[in-house]
């Protein structure tokens, strides 16, 4: 074993900061040279990428110890980094020019949220929050507290704080348009400069007498003044049913536009598994080989964050792990057979009880799909398991999908072109996820939670390992297809493109089990490929252009986003029963449709 594989092995399996320390002083400065290479010079940017390919080497340590040259690792990466950086750059240098661009057309910037039209309805909005968004908006923009301040009031960390502060954030700022009002980025300023304003001199000291005799602890109130107060109050009560009138009136609106946008979108996605359906029967074939192309990242390296789209996740470390007693418990009642061993994995988190599967029962196809994605496998081992799963699945095109990206992140360019054509030729796709949801809710009811219990966590708590993949993967189709396109085979390099929008559209919306999360992910994939086809060309048989198929690409992501927006304060707050007539909606029609039924029985509320 090599030194640097030593010191990983320390790190790894001892937790022993020393050794990683050791590695980043024998490694730092060769890492940085070549990101500062890259980035052309800029400093600041070869920091980042340094930065990036440690944080990425640490959280691969338990594999790499056994590879047999860490420094190439690290080399390797590097670049695969700053790529993404510099790519990352460009794409925002040219949206900053489309929008430099746009304002110097229209000449009328959309003007800020001001004060005079967001005080009469501040109040309303506020209070459309849940409280504990309430409050963290109230501490931090209307009591002007920094982040540390909100999350000690709150019990959370200062970066805990920071998100809940910003999820508040875009609840109220969602609120507004239903009123007629564009709230910007600017709000949070607006807010926090005109909010609270300074109380006459000599109030508090009257406030304190007042409140101290009419909780019975100071001076008797007078007789006159608990007269006007009864008035007064008779006055709110008066306001407060014509308020919540006016507020009913606004949610119907707003549910009726939300019914409509969701019909439009049954409509898009049908046309769209049309063209799924025809791709599929005459699928679009790239030249072999492959021209040589530049491996963007690993399935397992710098893939960013798809969490932050899914409402769940902030629940994640409220939600408890079954003991090594439950799960025996479990297994005994069910017997250790394929699904109940990975429904006891997962939802214990021991990978022993992987291993064990993995051991009796090589040949099942959802034991090959956990396998297949586990990280800690050797690159060995993953390519075993990959090729496990597409034996015991044939007809799932989602195996082929896998280990394309798989065979690019080797460098095995065109074993990966051939696994996506037989993916493209197979209608199936199927990632088992209502199968892995009910048999984790099967786990936790053994270990005597109630149904209600039982199905949240099973659903908050099931991972999906194959989005962030798919994801690379439509990235890896489009360098791919820049790779042909610049050896002069626009064909291949088109067929490319349509193999990456046929894996987009795989994820059809409102179908059984079917998460926002993958349909978000199913868009962003497909926004990918379009993107780099000629906007004017025409896409399908209907005349549409492909800035058409663009355009109604970002309207389905915005009505999928408001429906987590509207859906996500509500979840809250559901008794028991609630929680089971949607995740049983969830199971069946899929996450959109459930989150419509729930706006639709508390939106009103």
């Amino acid at each position: 074993m090599s030194e640097d594989a030593e010191l990983l092995r320390r790190y790894a399996v001892e937790h022993s900061e020393a050794a990683f320390t050791e590695l980043i002083r024998r490694h730092a400065d060769l890492v940085y040279s070549a990101a500062l290479r890259l980035v052309n010079g800029d400093a600041h940017r070869a920091q980042d990428v340094t930065q990036q390919v440690f944080t990425e080497f640490a959280r691969q340590a338990k594999r790499l110890m056994r590879h047999p040259a860490p420094v190439g690792w690290l080399y390797t990466t590097t670049r695969l980094a700053a790529l993404r950086v510099i790519r990352t750059e460009q794409r925002r240098s040219a949206r900053e020019q489309e929008a430099t661009t746009m304002n110097e057309l229209l000449r009328e910037p959309i003007p800020e949220p001001d004060w005079d039209h967001l005080r009469p309805m501040l109040e309303d909005a506020m209070h459309e929050l849940v409280e504990k968004d309430r409050h963290a908006v109230l501490l931090r923009f209307f009591k002007n507290k920094s982040l540390k301040e909100v999350g000690l009031a709150l019990g959370l960390g200062e970066n805990a704080a920071r998100m809940r502060v910003e999820r508040a954030l875009e609840k109220l700022r969602a609120v507004f348009p239903q009123r007629g009002i564009v709230a910007t980025t600017a709000l949070a300023s607006v807010i926090s400069a005109n909010a609270v304003q300074i109380a006459p001199a000599g109030l508090a000291a009257t406030l304190t007498n007042s409140s101290l005799a009419a909780a019975g602890t100071g001076t008797t109130l007078p007789l006159l003044k608990l007269m006007t107060m009864t008035k007064l109050k008779l006055g709110l009560g008066a306001l407060v049913v014509a308020g919540a009138t006016t507020a009913l009136v606004v949610q119907h609106q707003a549910q009726i536009k939300l019914r409509e946008e969701n019909q439009s979108l049954r409509q898009q996605m049908a046309k769209l598994q049309t063209v799924n359906e025809r791709l599929s029967k005459h699928p679009f074939t790239p030249r072999l080989p492959a021209p040589p192309m530049h491996v963007t990242a690993s399935t397992n390296a710098l893939v960013e964050d798809l969490q932050s789209t899914n409402v769940y996740a902030r629940f994640k470390d409220k939600a408890p792990k079954l003991t090594a007693e439950q799960v025996e418990a479990y297994l005994k009642a069910n017997g250790r057979k394929a699904s109940s061993l990975l429904a006891a994995y997962r939802t214990s988190g021991d990978p022993a009880l992987l291993k064990q599967a993995m051991e009796k029962y090589p040949n099942d196809p959802q034991v090959a799909f956990e396998a297949a994605l586990d990280k800690d496998l050797s690159p060995e081992q993953q390519r075993q398991w990959l090729n496990t799963f597409e034996q015991s699945a044939p007809e799932n095109a989602l195996a082929n999908y896998l280990s394309a990206l798989n065979y690019f992140n080797s460098g095995q360019i065109d074993q990966g072109v051939q696994e996506l054509t037989a993916a493209s030729g197979k209608q199936q796709f199927q990632d088992y996820t209502l199968d892995r949801w009910k048999d984790d809710e099967e786990a936790y009811l053994s270990a005597g939670y109630s149904a209600a219990e039982a199905e949240y966590l099973s659903m908050s708590q099931l991972a999906l390992p194959q989005l962030a993949p798919i994801k690379q993967l439509g990235q890896d189709l489009v360098d791919l297809a820049n790779t042909y396109s610049q050896s002069g085979d626009q064909a291949s390099a088109q067929a490319a493109l349509q193999i990456a929008v046929n894996l987009g559209q795989r994820y059809v919306p409102s179908s059984a089990g079917e998460a926002v999360l993958d349909q978000l992910v199913g868009l962003a994939v497909e926004r990918m490929a379009l993107s780099a086809m000629d906007p004017n060309s025409l896409y399908g048989d209907n005349g549409q252009t492909v800035q058409d198929q663009l355009n109604q690409l970002t309207q389905q992501r915005a009505v999928l986003k408001a429906s987590v927006q509207q859906a996500g304060s509500l979840l809250e707050t559901m008794p028991d029963q609630d929680w089971i007539n949607y995740t049983d909606r969830w199971m069946i029609f899929g996450e959109l449709a459930a989150n419509q039924w729930l706006v639709n029985k508390y939106g009103q509320q």
